[in-house]
């Protein structure tokens, strides 16, 4: 007799703010060619690989447009050498000459160590060679700038090239002759061999979003969306919303943010435009920026028909508390396993297994890849014994950024994601499928009397609010915002100025600002988030006709910390 399955939903968000600068148009940060030339790839390649296996993409629509842009640009520099707006691409293309002066080329030895060493740079040896070379005296400053002077032109071009190469997928590598010819190669890269490795990204970067969107016209996966410049959109509804978790922290100094909730409109209409534009087809279901719910945050999925969304186990235990659910259900994670509905909402929630989640993202990387693949699968095996007959009416949820945690895994998460897909497709007591797909053969969904307000991370806002860098962060956009709302009312401003207006303030709204502000962070990684948030607000001012205040002149958040995973990722 055939045992009944658990559903199991596994959910990754693809996400990259947006990096380039709003007073000269320049990509200040390169990590959206990058993942896409790694990440991206790889995980629509492991997908292709076993089409058995069924899951969730979420993809924040600003990352979407940034994919685009880079595509085309990447493909004008191919056509007729048009200069690129990324830095580093212009000079692995060889656009830009290597520079001359100590401190500009110790920056592009800088730049080219942004990779987790001991699976990046390490397992490529000539290019460790290479690193080593510009540590002449074993500085525990690191660089030697008088090595640094020494070397010639050559020894740039191929740690560019080598950075590069570190960065490519095993999608990438497995499957392009081009690349294995670059790799045997090892040194004294040419003209001709930038521009092979040129043509490699583009043709990866512009592959992305039709192979996605070729898995989601197959049925194998389902992809979702966040609001177009991920918000956090409880916030922007009302500051207030941070009091459900974190009744005694520091509030910004405005009580709100001025019209919040039509902010949030836009950015849900906005983000369905772009959405449309690349699948041609309506999302059924929305991740709403960081798992960041509210009662009116779901009121508002509820307006434009969403089928569902999800946030983290801190936000179903403190809405379970509330709520008074039987503490059988509570204790045991019998509920965390049930799509909810809140009040006489109709958009069902979803909650992520907070420690089945977090070893993905943060502990298998330690296991042998086959070791953790049945680990995970022993976990449903058991979650399905555990709920007995009435296994089909629950679902497993497994959410996690989609992009950052594989570095940190040999070969960038190859083999485990390989054999995870595997076991997980082919197990007699698990069905792979979708939120939304759950919801139509059987997910029993159940009443919500109380939401709490917060996100998936710790439950709480405290990510992005209640810290006094945050809190200022926020205060400069609500000025900001007022500044719009003067100028808006005036009528003076065209309907493209309008629009570029517009536009440029949903950029500002982005929940990345606030994530790095604080000194838990790496301070190069606040500082350059730091300086870029300042410049959009001052570009925002531009747009308006108005002079930005001299208090975007002075930093927010200087950082200093030694956060895990670079902070580019939070643990539960």
């Amino acid at each position: 007799m055939n045992k009944k399955k658990i559903k199991v939903v596994l959910c990754w968000h693809m996400h990259q703010p947006h990096y380039r600068d709003g007073l000269d148009g320049v990509y200040r940060l390169p990590w959206v060619y990058l993942h896409a030339i790694k990440d991206y790839s790889d995980m629509v390649w492991h997908l292709e690989n076993c089409p058995e296996a069924k899951v969730v993409v979420n993809f924040a629509p600003v990352l979407l447009e940034q994919l685009d842009d880079y595509e085309q640009q990447m493909r004008a520099w191919l056509d007729n050498g048009a200069e690129m707006n990324d830095p580093l691409l212009n000079l692995v293309a060889g656009v830009t000459p290597i520079p001359k002066s100590a401190k500009e080329r110790e920056e592009v030895v800088s730049v080219c160590q942004r990779a987790y060493a001991p699976t990046m740079i390490n397992v490529l040896p000539h290019f460790r060679e290479l690193l080593d070379m510009v540590r002449c005296n074993d500085s525990k400053e690191g660089l030697d700038n008088i090595c640094v002077s020494y070397v010639n032109d050559q020894f740039f071009t191929d740690l560019l090239v080598w950075y590069h190469l570190a960065w490519m997928g095993m999608s990438v590598r497995e499957t392009d002759y081009r690349v294995d010819a670059l790799m045997d190669k090892k040194s004294h890269f040419t003209v001709e061999d930038q521009r092979t490795l040129m043509e490699i990204m583009t043709d990866c970067v512009a592959s992305i979003i039709p192979r996605y969107k070729a898995l989601m016209e197959r049925g194998q996966i389902e992809i979702s969306m966040t609001p177009y410049g991920h918000p956090i959109v409880p916030l922007l509804i009302d500051f207030a919303s941070m009091r459900d978790a974190l009744p005694d922290a520091p509030a910004p100094k405005y009580n709100g943010y001025p019209d919040g909730y039509e902010r949030s409109k836009w950015h849900m209409e906005h983000g369905l435009k772009v959405y449309q534009q690349h699948f041609e087809a309506k999302p059924k279901g929305v991740w709403l920026s960081e798992g960041a719910i509210s009662s009116a945050a779901v009121g508002l999925l509820d307006e434009y028909g969403f089928k569902w969304t999800a946030s983290g186990e801190g936000v179903w235990r403190h809405s379970c508390e509330a709520s008074c659910i039987d503490q059988h259900d509570y204790h045991s994670k019998r509920a965390l396993y049930q799509p909810l509905q809140h009040g006489s909402q109709k958009c069902a929630m979803f909650f992520r297994d907070d420690g089945l989640s977090d070893m993905v993202g943060f502990q298998y990387k330690d296991w042998h890849p086959t070791d953790a693949a049945n680990d995970f699968a022993q976990h449903m095996e058991n979650i399905a014994n555990f709920l007995g007959d009435k296994v089909e009416e629950h679902v497993v949820s497994v959410i996690l950024d989609g992009e950052n945690a594989w570095e940190y895994y040999f070969d960038n998460a190859s083999h485990f994601l390989k054999e995870m897909y595997s076991k997980l497709s082919s197990h007699p007591r698990v069905e792979m499928t979708t939120f939304s797909e759950a919801l139509e053969s059987g997910a029993k969904i159940r009443h919500l009397p109380v939401l709490k307000s917060g996100s998936w991370v710790y439950g709480s806002f405290s990510t992005w609010i209640g810290d006094p860098d945050k809190n200022r962060g926020w205060d400069l956009l609500v000025e900001a915002k007022q500044c719009f709302d003067k100028v808006v009312k005036s009528e003076k401003l065209s309907a493209i100025d309008l629009q570029q207006a517009t536009e440029q303030l949903a950029v500002c709204e982005g929940s990345d600002w606030f994530w790095w502000f604080g000194g838990y962070n790496p301070s190069d990684s606040v500082q350059d988030f730091d300086r870029l948030y300042r410049r959009h607000l001052k570009r925002l001012y531009q747009l308006l006709g108005e002079t930005p205040p001299e208090s975007l002149d002075i930093p927010i958040s200087m950082g200093g910390g030694d956060m895990e995973n670079a902070g580019t990722m939070r643990r539960n």
